[in-house]
This record gives structure tokens, sequence and C-alpha cells, in this order.
């Protein structure tokens, strides 16, 4: 079993790195626990779905899991490199095509996007087929309140660049987008959040479902829904939101790390 980073131990910050090798590492594992985690809640669908994350030496180059590998048995060693030209420099399968076109032009068009996740989760994808954004129903979507896009023309799998493209302009700076007919996308500062937000969002349109299929719900108030935005929707906290699951998953699932 390869050894867990020993980044800065205080689970209430977000660590540093004593070299690239470790903070790799880093990235790599909370990589692989996002898979795992994903693959518990239900966000598998056949080959579809993919989380990537930038190499910390080389940040044109991206990590992201291999073609038909279940989300539920990704570990570490599992991983695939792949640069901006869509060669595989570390790995020995093949890639996902969706995953490069879209993911290579999220990561080029924001260099503050360390990590992306897209899966066809199914209250992701039930509430992109009505093409509407959230509503500020809950604390929790608050998160997401003029912090997510909608990627509104739906023209078949993404296979080419130039589709990627204009999803990661529909993105804009916002955090996350909803691509209609489709499912989710989110991005982040680290695999921690980008995943976060990836869970809490797929929530927030279950909720937002249910509280429809049941009547009319009343949303937050604008000067509310601001407020619980900075309160919920912040980096630090969507990181922070993620290590209870990391914990949970690497205690219940130590080969993740091999």
């Amino acid at each position: 079993m390869q050894a867990i980073s020993r980044a800065k131990p205080n689970f209430f910050q977000q660590p540093t790195f004593a070299s690239v090798k470790e903070e790799r590492l880093h990235r790599k594992q909370r990589l692989a626990a996002a898979f795992r985690l994903f693959a518990r809640f239900g966000f598998d669908e056949g080959i579809a779905g993919h989380i990537t994350v930038r190499d910390p030496e080389n940040p044109e180059q991206f990590w992201v899991n291999p073609l038909g590998k279940h989300f539920g048995l990704m570990r570490v060693s599992d991983l695939i490199l792949v640069n901006q030209k869509g060669e595989i420099v570390e790995g020995d399968r093949p890639i996902n095509g969706a995953a490069f076109a879209i993911h290579s032009q999220i990561h080029a068009a924001r260099p503050d996007v360390v990590a992306a996740a897209h899966a066809h989760s199914v209250y992701g994808k039930s509430w992109s087929s009505l093409g509407r954004l959230l509503d500020p129903l809950t604390q929790d979507a608050c998160a997401f309140y003029q912090d997510h896009s909608l990627f509104d023309d739906y023209t078949g799998v993404v296979l080419e660049v130039a589709e990627g493209k204009r999803i990661a302009e529909t993105l804009g700076q916002n955090k996350a987008i909803i691509l209609k007919n489709h499912g989710l996308l989110t991005v982040g500062h680290s695999v921690d959040e980008t995943a976060w937000w990836f869970i809490t969002m797929e929530r927030s349109c279950q909720a937002q479902l249910l509280a429809e299929a049941a009547g009319k719900p009343h949303l937050i108030r604008p000067e509310s829904a601001t407020l619980a935005h900075q309160q919920v929707g912040g980096h630090d906290l969507g990181w922070f939101s993620f290590q209870p699951l990391y914990e949970l998953i690497v205690q219940q699932e130590p080969d993740l790390l091999s």
C-alpha cells in the first residue's frame, strides 16, 4: 500500500507540501477517494463520468480516470496523466474522449481551477432536463446562488474540443454548470472542494425536485441568499466539508491508496 501523503497535519486547514512529489501524491489520493465516494453515492453510469486534477509540476497536464474502470475500484495507481494534446503521459489505459474534450478546455480557460468533476448522477441529469438554474430553496443550495451557469444547448456526446470550449466559456468564473439534458459539472481549487460541490449540488437538485413535486417552494430572499452564499460557498468551506468523507472512505476502503 502506498503511504498517505504527509502534508501539514491540521485537519482544519488546507495542507502545505514539502515537495512537488508529496503534493502530487496528495492530489492523486484525493482523486481516487473522490471516485470511491462517487460510486458510493451512485454517481456512476457505465463508462460515463470523470474527475480531473492538475499535476502540480506540469499544470498544463492533468490526472484522470481510465476509460472503463469502475469508480468503486479506483486506486491511485490506476490514474492516467494526460497532456493538453490528449496524449497519455503516464498510464497504460485509454481515457474517455469526452473527459479530454471538456476538461482540457476548462483547465485551459480557468488557471485557478485545480480540479473538475462531471458525472451522470440521477438527480443532476433529471434537473438538467428542465433547462433551469437552481433556486435558493435551502441553505445548502445557496452555495450556488449566482455562482452557477446553464449550458442550454445539448448536441450529443461532447467529443469535440470546440464543444468543450463552449462549455468552459459558459461556465465563466462560476463554480458549477448545469449541462442541459446531460448533468452537472463542478470545479474548485482542490479535488476536495470540487467533489464536495458536486455532491451537495446533486443533493440540491434532489431537494428542489422533491419540493416542487410536493408544492410551491418558498425561495430564500436575495439578500439572505447572498449572505448564505458567502457563508457556505467559499473555497475553504468546500474543502473542509469533504474531509469527513475522505476520512470515512480511506478508513473503510484503504486499498484506494495503493
